[in-house]
């Protein structure tokens, strides 16, 4: 007669290794993006292109930004943001990072969602300040879940040392102003490996 035990054992096994598993990013499915105010009534949308990332099986998320993928849908701009805002050469990238209680996040069913409130590390431009964020995560199936910014996270650039970049872009445009206050938000895809 077939022992269905060590089937059942098999399955189950299979099943929870997402549970104990490290979730990366999966780029070309997740955005970051920012929008700013120019002129006080014109604002606009920027991203970022390429993102790295990982939870590992202890919930320490880290977001890597490579801050040279700006992307503002004018190359002079962001060529401009590059240098003058971002300075590059010295700080190629910005780093978010987080600790999720993964538990409930793994008992979710597919489709299933939860919000979270969590302290978050934003380190750009050789600075870190840490914001509270309110996140919606979503299990999309047994090896991928979603988290997305309920509300945008707003950065101040005065807290990066960014206002006179910030400054050196206003007068390179030719702009009577452009807002130091900056809301970001994310739709961030993880695949458990």
């Amino acid at each position: 007669m077939f022992n269905v035990k060590p089937l059942v054992f098999a399955l189950l096994t299979c099943a929870s290794v997402p549970a104990h598993a490290d979730w990366y990013l999966d780029n070309e499915s997740s955005r970051l993006s920012f929008v700013t105010t120019k002129n006080t009534e014109i604002a606009e949308v920027h991203r970022f292109l390429v993102l790295h990332g990982k939870v590992d099986a202890k919930g320490a998320a880290q977001l890597q930004v490579e801050m040279e993928s700006i992307n503002s849908g004018i190359p002079l701009r962001d060529e401009r943001m590059r240098k003058e805002l971002f300075q590059i050469k010295t700080f190629p990238e910005a780093q978010i990072s987080a600790q999720i209680n993964l538990q409930p996040i793994n008992d979710l069913a597919p489709g299933a969602q939860l919000e979270l409130r969590l302290p978050l590390s934003v380190t750009l431009h050789g600075k870190t300040q840490t914001y509270s964020a309110e996140l919606l995560a979503t299990r999309l199936d047994e090896r991928r879940f979603q988290v997305v910014t309920l509300e945008p996270v707003v950065l101040h650039a005065e807290d990066f040392d960014l206002a006179p970049g910030v400054a050196a872009l206003r007068k390179a445009a030719g702009l009577k102003s452009i807002s130091l206050s900056v809301p970001v938000g994310a739709v961030l895809i993880f695949t458990a490996r």
